[in-house]
């Protein structure tokens, strides 16, 4: 049963962690999304695999049950923006992990072009200064659906810098 002080990990280490190839791709995708550790995507990559092994159970399933709980599966990613309206179970087999990355709050923060760097975005998330609607969210890996995209902005007043003062 284990600890319950101690909860279960919510990743996956990889089987190989010394081979060149999967570090170097490790260090890009940690420097161009601004995460803090690779435990946070050993995550993103953990949840991404959920969602295919979810995917190939239906594509193994009777035609029955795959258009049933393939309906759910779909519906629930394109709510996150994962995927696209009509799409398939195999459009889903097709996610990479960058796809998950960009959803996060942190990466659409940056790319709307309120914060500089994914660095700042994840300084102004923490330090509660980004709302979602009406909601503050303090999360960086807060995986932003769809219908919040439009609703992100900054809590207060944004100062800009002063040049010359």
């Amino acid at each position: 049963m284990g600890d319950p002080k101690k909860p279960k990990n919510k990743y996956s280490t990889p089987r190989h962690p010394w081979s060149a190839g999967e570090l170097s791709t490790e260090l890009f995708l940690l420097g161009t999304y601004g995460l803090r550790n690779k435990r946070e995507l050993w995550g993103a990559q953990t949840e991404l695999s959920r969602v295919r092994k979810q995917a190939r159970a239906l594509l193994a399933a009777t035609p029955e049950v795959r258009e049933r709980m393939g309906a759910f599966l779909i519906k629930r990613l394109y709510r996150l923006g994962l995927t696209s309206e009509g799409a398939s179970l195999d459009d889903i087999l097709s996610l990479k992990v960058e796809d998950l990355l960009e959803r996060r709050l942190q990466s659409l923060i940056w790319r709307k072009g309120i914060a500089k760097s994914p660095y700042e975005a994840r300084q102004l998330i923490s330090h509660k200064r980004v709302l979602v609607g009406e909601r503050l969210v303090s999360k960086p890996s807060y995986l932003v659906g769809r219908d919040e995209e439009e609703r992100l902005s900054m809590k207060g007043p944004v100062q800009k810098e002063v040049v010359g003062a």
